[in-house]
């Protein structure tokens, strides 16, 4: 029984570690874009 909770305790903070990337990932996936879409914005008025 210890054994199956220290796999589980392993697999929780894994999946929490994994999920901490993909968000981060995202946020600065979305903030380049939005830079990008900022930059053409102004070549497009000027």
């Amino acid at each position: 029984m210890t054994v199956v909770k220290s796999v589980l305790k392993l697999m929780v903070a894994s999946t929490l570690i994994v999920t901490g990337v993909v968000v981060a990932g995202t946020v600065l996936a979305a903030k380049g874009i939005d830079k990008a879409g900022d930059d053409l914005q102004t070549k497009i008025e000027e």
